[in-house]
This record gives C-alpha cells, sequence and structure tokens, in this order.
C-alpha cells in the first residue's frame, strides 16, 4: 500500500501539487483511488494523511541518524551501523532510535524525495481549519471521480515537457545526498573509529576447518558467505565451539 501511496506523491512532487501544509485536495483523492485499485484496500483520506504523518516521522528520525557523522548508512532498506559504539551513545542520547537498529523501511528513495523538509512537503497535515477544507473539497471531487482522473491526465501531458522522470529526480536527489554523507563518514570514521582490517580468505577457510562434522558442500557453501560478509564471520568467530555448526547451516539455509 506504502508503494502504491508514494508513487503517486512522487508524481505530483515533481507536478509540484504541494500545497503550504502538504498537498493540494485532489492529490489525496487520487492516491485514494490508486490505493483502492492496485491493492484492493478500502481507505480514505484520514488514513492516508495518518501514513503521512507515520512515515515523516520515520523521515526525520533517520535522517538525524544518518546525518550524524561515523554512525552508519541506509542500506538493503535498513540501518548499517558502522559503529557499535557510537551506535550506542547515540541510542542513550536518543531513546527513540533504538527502535531502528533492525527496522525495515521500504521505499526510501521515494520517502526521501517527498518528505525531505527542503521541500517543505511536511507530514501531509495542515491545521484543522485547513484539513476540513480540503475534506469539504474531496467530498466535491468524489462525485465525478472519472472527471478527476481525466483533468489529472490531461494536467500530465500540458506538463510532461516541463517535469522530471520520477526515476531521475529520485536517483539524482538521492545520489547527491548519498555522496555527501558517504565523504563525511570517511573522513570523520577515519580520524574517530577505524574501521577493523577485514578478515583473510585463510582466517576464514581455516575457522571452517575446525568446525567439527561440516562436509566439504556445507563448508564451500559457507565460504562463499561469510567471504562476502565479514560481519557474519566475526558473528560466527564470538559463537561457542558448540554452537558454530548449528549457526553455520542456518546461514546456509537461509
Amino acid at each position: 500500500m506504502d508503494e502504491a501511496m508514494l508513487n503517486v506523491f512522487v508524481e505530483h512532487y515533481n507536478r509540484r501539487d504541494s500545497a503550504q501544509n502538504g498537498w493540494k485536495p485532489h492529490v489525496y483523492t487520487i492516491v485514494v483511488n490508486n490505493v483502492r485499485a492496485k491493492c484492493n484496500v478500502d481507505i480514505t483520506k484520514e488514513n492516508v494523511i495518518s501514513s503521512c504523518k507515520t512515515i515523516d516521522r520515520h523521515y526525520v528520525n533517520v535522517s538525524k541518524m544518518l546525518s550524524t557523522s561515523g554512525l552508519g548508512d541506509w542500506t538493503h532498506n535498513k540501518l548499517m551501523v558502522d559503529s557499535e559504539d557510537l551506535w550506542s551513545n547515540y541510542v542513550k542520547a536518543n531513546k527513540d532510535a533504538a527502535c531502528y537498529r533492525h527496522m525495515v523501511i521500504k521505499f526510501w528513495d521515494s520517502i526521501s524525495l517527498v518528505f525531505s523538509k527542503d521541500h517543505a512537503m511536511g507530514t501531509g497535515a495542515g491545521t484543522a481549519a485547513e484539513s476540513s477544507a480540503e475534506m469539504a473539497a474531496e467530498n466535491v471531487n468524489n462525485v465525478n471521480i472519472k472527471s478527476a482522473a481525466t483533468s489529472s491526465t490531461q494536467t500530465s501531458e500540458e506538463h510532461k515537457k516541463k517535469r522530471y522522470r520520477s526515476d531521475d529526480s529520485i536517483a539524482s536527489m538521492l545520489g547527491e545526498k548519498l555522496d555527501n554523507f558517504t565523504s563525511a563518514y570517511k573522513a570523520d570514521i577515519a580520524q574517530v573509529v577505524p574501521r577493523d582490517k577485514p578478515s583473510s580468505p585463510e582466517e576464514i577457510l581455516d575457522a571452517l576447518n575446525a568446525i567439527a562434522g561440516l562436509d566439504d558442500d556445507y563448508l564451500l557453501e559457507a565460504y562463499d558467505i561469510l567471504i562476502a560478509d565479514d560481519r557474519k564471520f566475526k558473528a560466527l568467530m564470538a559463537l561457542p565451539e558448540r554452537m558454530k555448526k548449528k549457526w553455520t547451516l542456518k546461514q546456509i539455509n537461509q
């Protein structure tokens, strides 16, 4: 459902359809219709606004973490912490951050574009008076959904040459942000938190050979996994000997 909603927001972000405290009323109507059509879920504008508030809160919290030098970066839909010590100190100072250690947030590219404070998109919810006015506008729009959709299509054609493609806009903005983050992280981490030296292939092979009862086929599969993920190798080495074989087989069977 989030993907269907965010796709509409990205499209209308490129059309500059944002209002002072959220979106223009017709955007909510289009979001509702798209979610109903794509997900077969019956939602209302209030549901959309509530989802926007939740996503915006996550965006603010995650962005704050990513702007903390040396803490980590956002990879494969979740936070990858570079330094456990820095993370522990950050959580002590920001109690609400603990839940993001293993939280999965999909479609971060779209969220970063749409909910970026630089573009004043906000949470999608304005004052009570503004919300009431928007609700009234939505009721009028719902009288003829097809007419609204047709009007939206015509507007899209009129502005086709002026707006950026959604994917290009996201890639451009995200690429610039990641470049800035990466440069800052590398400089700060080099001074404050030196990275551990990656484990050598020989170390990994010796450790696997030391696991009793691990045949050659399983050993090779585990070797492929650990040579590509040094964190998992360090996790293996931290386990008691009696648990290493069971843990290794679980990694192979995932």
